[in-house]
C-alpha cells in the first residue's frame, strides 16, 4: 500500500535531482557572503525561487500520480443533483454519417482486442484538441447482428443482418461491447447489398446503460428510461433529425425543447405509458463471447495490500461511486485521464459527500462500467483524506475471477459476488493481512491466523459447494 508521503518523498527527490543549478546556486550564495562579495543577492534569489518552483512541480507532479482526495476536492456547488444511480458521461462526439443513413441497433455477438499499442515513453500524454486519439484508442474486431428496419423510426419487419469489421472504440465507450447493445448508423446502398455501418460510441453507451438517461416531460414529471432500448432508439432518431438534442447531465428537459419536437418526444412517452418496454438486461446474452476485459490494461485486481501502520491505526475501506465522467486531452497507457465526480461513504457514518477529481480510470474497469459504478478507496485514520484503490476496485467490480481455496482444499468461487468480497476485503485490512492476488488461499501459512474468521464471512457459499477431489478426478 503506497502512502502519499512516499509519493512526496520520491517526487521531491527527482525534482530535486533534475534542477540540479538550485543546490549549487545555494552553495555560490554562501561563498559568496563568506567573501562579502556585493552580488550575493543574485544567486540567493535565484536558489529561492529554483526551491519553490521545486516544491510546486513536487506537489503537482504527486497530486497528478497518487488518487487521493481531500477536503479541497469536496464539491461546493449543489447546483446538480446526482441519483444514487445516476452516471453522466460526457464523451467524446461521433461522425454525424450520411444524411440518409438509418439509426438502428445492432448486438454484439463477439468481439476481441486487435491493437492496443500506445509508445509508453511518456507518463502522461497531452493532445491539443483531439479526445480520441489512435494511439490510446483501442482496435476491435467486432462480429455484430444489426437490426435494419428499414425506415428510421419505421414499423417495417426487420431485416437483420451480420457483420465482422475493426472499429476504434473510445475508451468511455469500451462497457457498450460487453454489454453488447451498438447504437449504429446504416448508409443505403444498393439492392441486396448492406450500406456501411458506423457505431456511434457516446450513443451505445447510453443504449447499453452505461450512461443513465431521465426525461422531464411537459407536465414536469421526470421519468427514468434507462435500459429502456426501445424508445431511447427512437429518442435518438428524433434527435438527429433535428440536428441534436442536448443532455443537461442525463436529463432531457422537454419544456426546453421546441413544442414540434417536445410534441415528438411526448408521443413516445404516451405509447411507452400505454405499452410499457421492460428493461433490457444489464448484459446481453453471450458475455463471454465478447469479454475484452482480460486484454485491456489496468491495475491487476486483487484483495489488496494493507500497510501494518495504517491498520494498528484504525483504517479502513469506505466505498464510493462515479457520479460523473469527462473526457480531457491527457491519456496514459492503463487509461485515460478524467475530470470524475465521485460520491464517497465515510465509514463513520457521517453523511456521504461528492468530490470532484481528476483521476486515471483504468480501461479494464471501464470495460465493465455498465455493471458497476462503484470504486473502494482506503481512508487515512483520521478521516480527513481518501485513497482510490484500484486493484480492489478491480476485484469488486469483476475485472477478474475471484475465489478462496479453504483449509481443506475446497475451491469456493466467489466471482460476482461483490458483497462477500467487500467483507472479505474489511477482514484482510483490519487484522493488517495482504493478499495481491484475487484467490485467498487459506492454506498458506500467513493466513492461518485468520483463516476460521475468513471462513466464518462466506458460510452460504461454503454450504453449497461440495468438497473437491485432486485435480483431474470427478
Amino acid at each position: 500500500m503506497r502512502s502519499y508521503a512516499g509519493v512526496l518523498f520520491g517526487h521531491l527527490v527527482f525534482a530535486t535531482i533534475c534542477g540540479f543549478p538550485v543546490p549549487i546556486a545555494f552553495v555560490v550564495a554562501y561563498t559568496a557572503w563568506r567573501e562579502g562579495q556585493d552580488w550575493t543577492w543574485i544567486p540567493l534569489l535565484v536558489a529561492l525561487a529554483g526551491s519553490v518552483l521545486i516544491v510546486v512541480i513536487t506537489l503537482a507532479f504527486s497530486r497528478s500520480q497518487f488518487p487521493r482526495i481531500t477536503r479541497r476536492d469536496r464539491v461546493k456547488d449543489d447546483s446538480v443533483s446526482y441519483g444514487e444511480e445516476t452516471l453522466v458521461m460526457w464523451a467524446p462526439q461521433s461522425p454525424k454519417g450520411h444524411p440518409q443513413a438509418r439509426l438502428v441497433r445492432a448486438d454484439v455477438l463477439e468481439a476481441s482486442v486487435v491493437r492496443y499499442e500506445p509508445d509508453g515513453e511518456a507518463t502522461f500524454t497531452t493532445y491539443g484538441g483531439d479526445y480520441t486519439p489512435t494511439e490510446f484508442t483501442p482496435l476491435l474486431r467486432l462480429r455484430l447482428r444489426v437490426h435494419d428496419t428499414g425506415e428510421p423510426g419505421g414499423s417495417g419487419c426487420s431485416d437483420a443482418f451480420e457483420i465482422t469489421d475493426e472499429w476504434r472504440v473510445p475508451s468511455l465507450c469500451l462497457s457498450a461491447v460487453t454489454a453488447g447493445r451498438l447504437a449504429v448508423l446504416v448508409e443505403p446502398a444498393g439492392p441486396g447489398a448492406h450500406g456501411k455501418v458506423t457505431p456511434l460510441w457516446p450513443a451505445s453507451a447510453l443504449l447499453a446503460g452505461t450512461r443513465t438517461c431521465r426525461v422531464i416531460g411537459l407536465d414536469g414529471r421526470l421519468t427514468d428510461v434507462t435500459r429502456r432500448s426501445g424508445r431511447q432508439l427512437q429518442q435518438m432518431r428524433i434527435s438527429r433529425s433535428v440536428g441534436g438534442i442536448a443532455l443537461a447531465g442525463d436529463t432531457i428537459d422537454l419544456r426546453r425543447l421546441d413544442a414540434h419536437t417536445a410534441a415528438r418526444y411526448t408521443a413516445v412517452a404516451e405509447a411507452d405509458r400505454i405499452s410499457p418496454e421492460d428493461r433490457a438486461p444489464v448484459t446481453e446474452p453471450g458475455e463471454e463471447s465478447r469479454w475484452i476485459v482480460d486484454d485491456l490494461p489496468g491495475a491487476r485486481a486483487a484483495f489488496g495490500s494493507v500497510g501494518r501502520r495504517w491498520s494498528r491505526r484504525g483504517g479502513v475501506l469506505v466505498r464510493g461511486r462515479f457520479l460523473e465522467m469527462r473526457a480531457t486531452h491527457t491519456f496514459q497507457d492503463h487509461g485515460p485521464v478524467l475530470d470524475t465526480v465521485l460520491r464517497v461513504h465515510p465509514a463513520d457514518g457521517t453523511p456521504p459527500f461528492e468530490a470532484a477529481r481528476r483521476l486515471t480510470v483504468p480501461m479494464d474497469y471501464l470495460a465493465v462500467l455498465h455493471r458497476t459504478r462503484e470504486v473502494v478507496l482506503y481512508a487515512h485514520p483520521d478521516g480527513g483524506s481518501f485513497v482510490v484503490d484500484w486493484p480492489r476496485t478491480g476485484l469488486l467490480a469483476g475485472t477478474a475471477s475471484s475465489g478462496i481455496i479453504a483449509p481443506d482444499g475446497r475451491e469456493l468461487p466467489l466471482t460476482g459476488r461483490p458483497d462477500v468480497i467487500w467483507s472479505l476485503m474489511n477482514l484482510l485490512a483490519s487484522h493488517g493481512v495482504s493478499n495481491p492476488a484475487p484467490v485467498l488461499d487459506l492454506r498458506r501459512r500467513r493466513l492461518n491466523a485468520v483463516a476460521g474468521i475468513l471462513m466464518e464471512a462466506v458460510p452460504e457459499v461454503s454450504r453449497r459447494i461440495a468438497p473437491q477431489g485432486p485435480a483431474g478426478c470427478p
